[in-house]
């Protein structure tokens, strides 16, 4: 399982820039892989699910919601090994859970190694060459 954080230093330039330009901050996300799927949480406590909205559209995953001090919105590039035809949204908690299948080609798989058996030449056919 992989655990990711998105920079906080990052996260908090795109919160002023966002509240300069009249749109709300968007909710802290965090990314956990797993054998077989990708799983995004976004703390989004206190808004009703029915402002909630997970969309995907050529690649790109779109999450955005209004809140009571504006409207917000994540978007996020999905790799060519997420299966983006299957994306999966709930909420919880105040949170919301996207879950996104990884690929079958993608997915790991045990590989097979065998054994090769070299044959042995005879003396005999050697010293006739």
């Amino acid at each position: 399982m992989y655990y990711t954080r998105f920079d906080p230093f990052t996260r908090d330039f795109q919160r002023l820039a966002r509240t300069a330009f009249g749109q709300a901050s968007a909710p802290a996300l965090d990314v956990v892989r797993h054998e077989g799927d990708v799983t995004l949480k976004l703390d989004v406590p206190g808004i009703d699910p029915e402002q909630l909205e997970v969309t995907v559209d050529r690649g790109i995953l779109t999450v955005s919601g209004k809140r009571t001090m504006g409207t917000f919105t994540r978007r996020l590039r999905l790799p060519e090994t997420l299966n983006a035809d299957a994306v999966e949204a709930s909420y919880a908690n105040g949170v919301l859970e996207v879950r996104i299948p990884v690929t079958e080609q993608a997915k790991p798989r045990k590989i097979e190694v065998r054994k090769v058996e070299i044959a042995q030449a005879d003396d005999s056919q050697e010293i006739a060459a």
